[in-house]
């Protein structure tokens, strides 16, 4: 059975989120998105937990389904958690994803960590453990339970970061290592990024929202295509750990010049550069000589031992796909992507072709063009081909897109609400 999930998102009592995020209105918002399978993001959180297990009940798959709707979107219990700890004479900051089998073993992590951080102080809980400590805490509590870096390559808080991060997994997960059997490649980075290390060949690479809000122009902006042998928790395992039948077909990206650490760069002067210009400037910003805040590109490049174009026999497909609301934005010229005018051309799309994954991803570009009107068609084929044009982002500050090679460049569409690893 093919499903789509996106397993890392945040819940209303994490910070900067939007008060739309309730069970309800993430599985309508899921529903017109296209996904058929959505985390439950900040488990750990008292508050969150309580209204998951009033809210949700467990099912036969193993997932969990709204209480008395037989067609509800599927949840799995999921969370994303800090650690901060010392090694190697410096502070290490990593961001890590959690996957869990069921509701009960959410409590025994809450329990297990609880002296580690204040879980109710924000949905993702910072612990003071070091990152193999987490692994051997959540696999104590169950074999079944997945544990993976957050947007691995982001500068602050990630595996790979370039100001807290490590050179390598092992160093980061030491003994554990071994049981980290996936990676999220973040908004920056994308697959062919991750391809160039070697070591990283045995993992499953995900990609997710890391969503603050139910908007669908926020929720699967990132996502995983998945072929499962049944639709339930042991096949979601499978596919992750790539066992028997079940598998990753795909992840759907948007292009890592989108996210807001690609490039090198430093916002307060407005200035940005790839990594080879980067590399030439020493770290240095040439107008206040302070610190660059060093991109995924360059990190990834830094730490790359094969050429770019190499792809490994085992790697699943990717698709690239920008959230519709913010490619029609862009056409009509509108800055806010839930604005009237760009909602009556959404609305209008999605009774025409069912949810927004059909529509950015599959649906004939000539049916597109009929509904929505050529341009807007001709920027989503430009996505699928990708031949979209994208001004890198850096240091904070999202990419922009161009309509085509003439036109003057364009913002995608300002964000509301703070994404703010990704």
């Amino acid at each position: 059975m093919r499903v789509i999930g996106d397993f890392h998102i945040h819940s209303k009592f994490s910070r900067a989120t939007s008060p739309n995020l309730d069970l309800k209105s993430l599985s309508a918002s899921a529903k017109i998105k296209g996904l058929n399978l959505l985390g439950t993001g900040d488990i750990t959180h008292p508050k969150w937990f309580a209204e998951v297990s009033k809210e949700l009940e467990v099912d036969t798959s193993g997932f969990y389904k709204l209480k008395n709707r037989e067609n509800s979107l599927k949840f799995v219990p999921t969370t994303e958690v800090a650690t901060i700890f010392e090694k190697g004479g410096k502070s290490r900051k990593v961001h890590h994803c959690i996957i869990l089998p069921n509701l009960e073993v959410a409590e025994q992590l809450s329990d297990s960590i609880g002296n580690s951080g204040n879980l109710e102080s924000d949905g993702r809980p910072t612990l003071n453990m070091t990152a193999a400590e987490l692994v051997e805490t959540v696999k104590r509590l169950s074999d079944d339970a997945e544990v993976y870096p957050a947007h691995a390559w982001t500068p602050w808080w990630s595996v790979f970061g370039a100001n807290f991060g490590f050179d390598s997994l092992d160093e980061c997960y030491e003994d554990y290592s071994s049981k980290i059997n996936a990676l999220e490649t973040g908004l920056s980075s994308d697959p062919p990024m991750n391809w160039r290390l070697s070591s990283l060949d045995r993992l499953t690479l995900l990609s997710n929202s890391d969503c603050h809000s139910a908007y669908p122009y926020r929720l699967g902006r990132e996502a995983n295509i998945l072929e499962l042998g049944e639709f339930d928790y042991p096949s979601l395992l499978d596919a992750i750990r790539r066992k028997g039948s079940s598998r990753i077909i795909a992840t759907i990206e948007t292009k890592p010049e989108y996210g807001k650490y690609h490039w090198t760069g430093h916002r307060n002067c407005e200035v940005s550069f790839p990594a080879e210009e980067s590399r030439k400037l020493g770290g240095r910003c040439p107008k206040c000589g302070r610190k660059l805040t060093r991109g995924v590109e360059e990190r990834a490049l830094e730490l790359a031992d094969r050429e770019k174009g190499f792809k490994p026999t085992t790697a699943a497909d990717y698709v690239y796909a920008y959230p519709l609301q913010e490619l029609i934005a862009v056409v009509v010229d509108e800055q806010n992507p839930l604005s009237k005018k760009v909602q009556q051309v959404y609305d209008k799309a999605i009774a025409a072709f069912g949810n927004e994954f059909n529509i950015t991803l599959s649906a004939p570009i000539e049916a597109l063009k009929e509904v929505l009107g050529k341009e807007i068609a001709s920027l989503i084929k430009a996505v699928r081909d990708d031949t979209a044009k994208v001004i890198a982002g850096y240091d904070g500050v999202y990419g922009r897109l161009k309509m085509s090679n003439d036109e003057e460049e364009k913002r995608l569409p300002a964000k509301i609400g703070l994404d703010y690893w990704t």
